[in-house]
């Protein structure tokens, strides 16, 4: 198999925040360059040299990089994209924390023709759940008795490959019913609540604090014969952002879907639980396994019960409904 070079810049206190990141993602090794570090390193005296060359004290370059290695196939790409997400999502964040530049470098920078190029080889129609036929925007769909979702991947999260998008797709399929009305928190490229409306649901709000995927998701909307009617889609941080809480309402979901990460989701159960009617359905995921008994204390602890828990691969997915 072939892998891919990726590196995250950063500071030395901010370095285990990106860790933290990166394995919230699926990324589970990693090396840390520190150079500050090395030089301290080569500045104390050893009994094991006597001497250091002049050129490795000098330091050109004071990031503190987070190097992690990623398959170069479309499932290294999702990967990428939600560690991507989960970057944007800790700029965004008040830590207090000197976190540096963020910047995210890959050995083969792909230009976006490029990088659709190389999905097009891989991304093909693929049947999810029992209900569903994901297809790529290039691709024709087969003859299927399936209800077909058009996906462009964009340079957003969310294609169906992971295994987070798929347990959420997988659980809506049991859930959604005609006349529901979603929200979907952390919505990236709009697959999941676009999936809903498709199943029968009759409207959905969509938010991400990535402002690429309004632009996105209204563009695998109208793919899908889905108008601004029936879907609205905004950007902003669900965490801190009022006017965009306000914009959301309260006790006016069936359904809350929020495929992200154990913190955040962990944070946004209090929200959830007032943003559902009672009896509404919260489907959580982008939890990996050692930190699902903790979301699980979290969600009921705002007084949801939980319901089923589904574990694919690392991942984990919570449904729990608002009592």
């Amino acid at each position: 198999m072939e892998w891919n070079k990726a590196t995250v810049r950063t500071t030395q206190e901010g370095c285990e925040a990106v860790c933290a990141v990166l394995m919230e993602a699926g990324i589970v090794g990693m090396e840390i360059d520190d150079p500050l570090q090395k030089k301290h390193y080569f500045e104390t005296p050893s009994e094991t040299w006597d001497y250091v060359e002049e050129g490795l004290l000098k330091i050109t370059d004071e990031d503190v990089k987070v190097i992690f290695y990623i398959s170069a196939n479309p499932y290294g790409d999702e990967l990428l994209l939600a560690v991507r997400e989960g970057i944007a999502r800790l700029k965004a964040s008040d830590s207090g924390l000197d976190l540096g530049s963020l910047e995210i470098e890959t050995e083969n920078d792909l230009d976006d023709e490029r990088w659709l190029n190389k999905w097009k080889e891989y991304y093909k129609p693929f049947n999810m759940g029992e209900k569903l036929l994901i297809k790529p925007i290039w691709e024709d769909a087969p003859k299927t008795d399936r209800t077909v979702l058009t996906i462009n991947p964009g340079n957003l999260f969310g294609t169906g490959l992971h295994q987070t998008t798929a347990l959420c797709l997988e659980t809506i399929e049991k859930y959604v019913k005609p006349g529901f009305k979603v929200l979907d928190l952390g919505c990236g490229s709009g697959i999941l609540s676009i999936a809903s409306l498709l199943l029968g649901a009759e409207s959905a709000f969509a938010c991400d604090i990535d402002e690429n995927a309004e632009t996105a998701a209204y563009e695998n909307a109208a793919n899908n014969g889905i108008g601004k009617d029936r879907y609205y889609v905004t950007s902003g941080n669900i965490l801190s952002d009022d006017e965009l809480i306000e914009k959301i309402g309260t006790d006016k979901y069936d359904l809350v879907l929020a495929n992200i990460v154990a913190d955040i989701i962990i944070e946004i159960a209090p929200k959830a639980y007032a943003q559902l009617k009672s009896g509404g359905i919260f489907i959580s995921s982008g939890i990996i396994k050692d930190r699902l008994d903790e979301v699980k204390r979290a969600i009921k602890a705002q007084g949801f019960n939980i319901l089923k828990t589904r574990i694919k691969d690392e991942w984990c997915s919570i449904t729990a409904r608002k009592e």
